[in-house]
This record gives C-alpha cells, sequence and structure tokens, in this order.
C-alpha cells in the first residue's frame, strides 16, 4: 500500500500518530546525515522523543507522509499531526503547544503577534505547492469550466440564500440545486479561496455545507448531482473516481489544475505555495531537528509519493537553505 493510499484514512481523524514507538535494533558506529533515509539503527537508537504538529487538513498529510518515511529510519520518534486547520494550527503553536504547524497559507500579523508575546520564533519554509480544485461530482455533465466572476457569484456573500440553482450561474447550465461545500473557517484554504475569488479574505456565503475535514466536503459533492465545493489538488486526485475537476477562466482562458499549471502559475488565481512553520526553540531537540532536516533533503521524495506537487529545482533549494539557516537561540 502506498503512503498516498494510505493517507486518505489518517487525514480523516483529528490527530494523526505518524510514527508509533516501535521496537529498535542494536548497533554502534557514527550516524549519517539527517537527510539519509537509509539511516541505521544506531541513529535510530539515539533518536526519542515526541514531536508536536497541527494545523492544516491540505498539508497534514504531506507532514504525515515525512513522518511515516521518517520513521522508518528512526521508529522510537512519535510525530503527532493534528488537522485542525490553519488559524487553529497556529493558535496552537503560538500558545506553545505544537512545534510544527502545518499552514496553507502565510501567518497573519495577529498571529505572530500572538507568537511574539509568548517568545516564539520560527521559521517559515514552503515545501509543495497547490492548485486549490473546484471541483463536482461525476455526475454533473454540464459544467467544465467556470470563470472567476460565476466562482464568485456562487460562492459570495451576497449569493447566501439567493444563488440556489446552477442556471443562475450561466443560463446555459440545468435549474439543478446548486450543493456547496467547503473548508471551515479555521482553515487556510477557506481563507485563500474567499480572497482570491471573492476579493476579501473571508467574505464567503455562510449557508455552505462547511467542515476542517476536506473528506466531508468530497462526500458532501459527491453526493449531490449539483454538488459544487473545493480543496487542495490531492484531495481531487485521491478521489477522482467520484469528483470531476473544473477548470478555471481568470480572463485567459480556461486552464486545468495540474503539476505543471500550478508550478508556472498559468492556474490563476488559484496556485498557491504550501507551509510549514517551525519553533526555532524546538530545533534544539536532536529529534526535531533531524525530522526537519530529513523533511527538506527528501522534500522531492515525499511530495512525489504523496500525491502532493513537488516544488521546482529554485523553490527546493531555497527549502533546503532555509532549514540550514534556522536559528535556535
Amino acid at each position: 500500500m502506498t503512503i498516498g493510499q494510505r493517507r486518505l484514512g489518517l487525514a480523516a481523524t483529528a490527530t494523526l500518530v505518524a510514527a508509533l514507538t516501535a521496537a529498535c535494533g542494536g548497533g554502534s558506529g557514527a550516524a549519517p546525515a539527517a537527510g539519509d533515509a537509509s539511516r541505521p539503527a544506531a541513529e535510530s537508537d539515539r533518536l526519542s522523543g515526541e514531536i508536536k504538529s497541527d494545523g492544516s487538513s491540505t498539508v497534514g498529510p504531506l507532514t504525515t507522509a515525512a513522518a511515516e518515511l521518517f520513521a522508518e529510519g528512526s521508529p522510537r520518534v512519535r510525530i503527532s499531526v493534528g488537522t485542525s486547520g490553519t488559524g487553529g494550527g497556529f493558535e496552537k503553536f503560538c500558545a506553545g503547544e505544537t512545534d510544527i504547524s502545518n499552514a496553507s497559507r502565510p501567518i497573519k500579523d495577529e498571529e505572530k503577534a500572538a507568537c511574539a508575546a509568548k517568545g516564539i520564533t520560527f521559521t517559515e519554509l514552503i515545501v509543495a505547492t497547490d492548485a486549490l480544485t473546484v471541483v463536482t461530482g461525476k455526475d454533473n455533465t454540464w459544467a467544465t469550466c467556470l470563470t472567476v466572476e460565476q466562482l464568485k457569484k456562487a460562492w459570495e456573500p451576497a449569493a447566501e440564500g439567493k444563488i440556489t440553482t446552477w442556471n443562475q450561474l450561466d443560463p446555459k447550465f440545468p435549474a439543478e440545486p446548486l450543493k456547496v461545500a467547503g473548508p471551515g473557517t479555521d482553515s487556510g484554504t477557506f481563507d485563500y479561496f474567499t480572497d482570491a475569488i471573492n476579493g476579501e479574505e473571508g467574505a464567503s456565503r455562510k449557508d455552505y455545507s462547511a467542515s476542517e475535514n476536506d473528506n466531508d466536503t468530497v462526500t458532501a459533492v459527491a453526493g449531490a448531482k449539483g454538488g459544487l465545493g473545493y480543496f487542495g489538488f490531492t484531495y481531487f486526485e485521491e478521489n477522482s473516481g467520484k469528483l470531476k475537476a473544473l477548470e478555471v477562466d481568470s480572463g485567459k482562458g480556461c486552464v486545468a489544475p495540474s503539476v505543471q499549471t500550478a508550478q508556472d502559475g498559468s492556474y490563476a488565481p488559484l496556485s498557491r505555495p504550501l507551509y510549514v512553520y517551525i519553533k526555532n526553540e524546538s530545533v534544539k531537540r536532536p529529534e526535531v531537528k533531524a525530522f526537519v532536516d530529513y523533511y527538506a533533503a527528501n522534500i522531492s521524495k515525499i511530495a512525489t509519493e504523496a500525491r502532493f506537487i513537488p516544488l521546482n529545482a529554485e523553490q527546493e533549494a531555497t527549502l533546503k537553505s532555509a532549514v540550514d539557516s534556522i536559528q535556535t537561540s
């Protein structure tokens, strides 16, 4: 079973323990670099402890995949991956409750202030690229592409209680009931989508099926002929058998979400970076430093196996440089 196949079930829980305590072998000798995926039992013996992370349900599965691969060489390190949403994750991070915060948007000024009030310094890392994907169910035979204006008409605050059928988006569409579903307000995906589509972060109709768990959105959209929703690209990939991704027209023609269009920015305005935030103080602990080093050194493998859109060469070099420069004092 691949990491990508395991991931969907893991992401459905509120807290994911990605690296469980396991028996370790003996041995001696010098340990290789933390980025080496084939670390011997000797290094596994030396690394133990618990690493806590929380935040974005979009980014969480990537960190889970990193933790699962890391556990192959360091089985005594426990890594928990919560999915309370980007905002919820930053609340815990800035309260000193976690070592890593997974985020689908940059940290806000008020969140930076909350961290500063607790004396928490951090390093921002871009770990992958995302094509925020607009989806319908497979039974939707009429829509293949929506303009940014049509998406706004479906999701803006003024749509609440008024835009209820598909033909209100386009008279060529049938009068099928429009059933909208998407991330809750603690989600960085919600923040990004509302800003990019509605022109103001947090501005959205409220009469939709909201959940911090993207699997709930999958179920809601797939279960309604007139379903419409959005979430990260990899959740669509994992559910492509029951969902259809819509192309988006931002004024230059319809563009489908894909690895290439996300990396080159042509899938506009819904291609975006994905982040993890590292608590600098935590990196003083050897198990945290080893995991963060491993994450950066193996990011291409982790992203590919977890079915995320990997960084390009320049972005990967920037990530590794940022990890090397983390200040722990």
